[in-house]
């Protein structure tokens, strides 16, 4: 299975990159700058180096070609101002979906954050922040032509992972690691029955692959 993943270089991309390589996936991940290109090898991802603030839909579904799914894992990250809320946390997310639509890859998952609403009221940053999210989310929920499957994760934490989680419409406010994210979402990845699926993520105690079955089976 290839699977390429937009914002590559990010902490949860690099961790799901392991766990895909690890069992034979073959994996690409789309970066911003050259020298974060020897992290992706090391995780066992072939980097592809696109400005996702600046590319076109069709240079972006080039890249898709041939992709059995696609990942957005992208943020503008902390620190960093509305208007690059607005051109990653949305704008890239909404490029990426519609790429993936023109290059023909059914399979989507989209990495969001608990709360997010594109009728969140408010000026602070993290108010522009899950307005931005809940604006991508949207558009991707609007896409007849993806099978996609929307991840809305707690606060992350650096904490190592249990594998035990709580994955639900609706969780409910609470922590989660950033290796049991991307722990959910490989399974996601091969879970196609998600599709159509937004899901909270906590901590919890169910093992990953079972709550992903779970959801998978409701």
């Amino acid at each position: 299975m290839r699977i390429v993943i937009a914002g590559g270089h990010g902490q949860i991309a690099l961790r799901l990159e392991k766990l895909l390589s690890a069992r034979g996936d073959e994996v690409a991940g789309i970066i911003r700058k050259p020298e974060q290109g020897d992290d992706l090898r090391a995780a066992g991802a072939e980097p592809v180096l696109l400005d996702l603030e600046s590319a076109t839909v069709e240079g972006v579904a080039a890249h898709l070609q041939g992709a059995d799914v696609a990942v957005f894992a992208a943020g503008a990250g902390p620190g960093s101002g509305a208007a690059r809320k607005d051109t990653v946390d949305k704008g890239a997310a909404v490029l990426f979906a519609d790429a993936a639509v023109r290059a023909g890859v059914r399979r989507f998952l989209l990495v969001s954050s608990m709360g997010a609403d594109p009728r969140h009221e408010g000026d602070e940053i993290f108010d522009v922040y899950l307005r931005a999210k809940g604006e991508a989310d949207a558009h991707v929920q609007r896409q007849e032509a993806l099978d996609w499957t929307v991840l809305r994760p707690g606060s992350l934490t650096d904490t190592p992972g249990t594998g035990l989680v709580r994955l639900e419409a609706h969780t409910g406010r609470g922590a989660v690691s950033r290796d049991d994210v991307a722990a959910v979402l490989a399974e996601l990845v091969d879970t196609p029955a998600t599709a159509g699926l937004t899901l909270e993520l906590i901590g919890g105690s169910t093992p990953a692959s079972v709550a992903v079955k779970s959801v998978a089976g409701n």
